[in-house]
């Protein structure tokens, strides 16, 4: 398979995650933070997360991982491509329903409330599932094992290094209501964790 399917494939997707995410994030800039419970760690995996971000744009681009290029099998391909198709999705759902209580880091906005419909009603981590859909569909539609799979390591990393102190900050800010909403939904998969 042409490596060509490939780049266009990675081309639309990274800009439908950036046009989903585009106008939640100039609302959010407008709504004032509460209280931040963003530290080193946070700033951290936000820059690993930007970085591998672009690293498919550098493979596209030059010929730095050249190295590490696989030829794509059409199994692959399809799977990737319905990986980023459900984590798109997934993604476009987490924003809408968190509404003005989204942040791209941990904080609370003014009158900030506890989001538990949509995705929320399943699952209390959706944008985190999203994105590692999103990872896995770059991971096996982009034929190159460096570029690859970035995304969805610092998607995996962000993820597992988030929950917890994430989970805190939502117990601190709702107590008992958040212990009820989660003892009814799962962490990212439905039904399952």
């Amino acid at each position: 398979m042409s490596s060509a399917w490939a780049v266009l494939t990675v081309l639309v997707a990274n800009v439908a995650l950036v046009a989903i995410r585009a106008p939640h994030g100039q609302r959010s800039r407008a709504v004032p933070v509460a209280r931040s419970f963003a530290g080193g760690l946070e700033k951290a995996l936000l820059t690993f997360a930007w970085f591998s971000f672009f690293v498919p744009f550098v493979w596209m681009a030059t010929s730095l991982f050249d190295v590490a290029e696989f030829r794509l099998h059409p199994a692959a391909f399809v799977t990737g491509v319905a990986a980023y198709v459900v984590g798109l999705w997934v993604f476009h759902r987490s924003h809408a329903d968190l509404g003005r209580a989204w942040s791209i880091t941990l904080e609370l906005r003014e009158d900030h409330a506890l989001v538990t419909h949509g995705v929320y009603a399943h699952v209390r981590h959706a944008m985190y599932l999203g994105l590692l859909l999103f990872g896995l569909g770059q991971a096996l539609v982009l034929p190159n094992w460096i570029a690859g799979p970035t995304y969805l390591l610092a998607m995996v990393l962000i993820t597992a290094l988030r929950l917890g102190p994430e989970e805190r900050m939502m117990r601190e800010a709702f107590g008992a209501e958040y212990d009820a909403y989660a003892a009814r939904t799962r962490r990212l998969l439905p039904g399952i964790w």
